[in-house]
């Protein structure tokens, strides 16, 4: 999953990963833009996992996302 993806599909993605990462705010949401890498520290800042741990959800969930979208 590129950073492109993500950014070009940020108004629905960000719906869907509220719904999955509930602690994040709308605020958080705005402020991350559809940057990846922010919205991977932001995971590993609020739920405390680490950057591998992080990554291996985000991947399963944008497969889960962009499958079901397309």
């Amino acid at each position: 999953m590129n950073k492109d993806t993500i950014e070009g599909n940020w108004e629905q993605f960000k719906g869907e990963a509220k719904r999955k990462w509930g602690k994040l705010t709308d605020n958080d949401l705005m402020l991350l833009k559809g940057d990846r890498q922010k919205f991977l520290g932001k995971v590993q800042e609020i739920y405390g996992k680490n950057r591998d741990e992080a990554e291996k959800e985000l991947k399963e969930f944008e497969k889960t996302y962009f499958d079901k979208a397309a």
